[in-house]
């Protein structure tokens, strides 16, 4: 493959952001997701980017590193979606992560 296909590749859509998901002890190591912006100012994902600072601070390169289990992060997003999609009209909605999630520094 050549360069420029892998840049192609690599690159993310307007409105979308490219996440790294994964713990340093898990077995699958770590996988790139794609979301969409919004997620950034959602209440769960807010925390989350809490956590990924408190681990990895602000200067990181590449796509942004999400310290969660995959199986985690993919359960975040399934509430997420499900969130926007059932309460979009409940601003006061309140929004907790559940004791299992795995996050690096818990």
């Amino acid at each position: 493959m050549s360069n420029m296909q892998e840049d192609k590749k690599s690159k993310v859509k307007k409105g979308w952001l490219a996440v790294r998901v994964g713990l340093e002890d898990e077995d699958c190591g770590f996988q790139r997701f794609v979301i969409p912006i919004s997620y950034l100012y959602h209440p769960l994902f807010k925390r989350l980017l809490e956590k990924a600072h408190e681990v990895y601070g602000y200067h990181t390169t590449g796509p942004l590193r999400v310290p969660c289990s995959v199986d985690d992060f993919l359960h975040l997003r399934w509430r997420i979606e499900k969130e926007s999609s059932h309460h979009s009209h409940h601003s006061h909605h309140q929004h907790h992560l559940p004791s299992s999630l795995s996050f690096y520094s818990c």
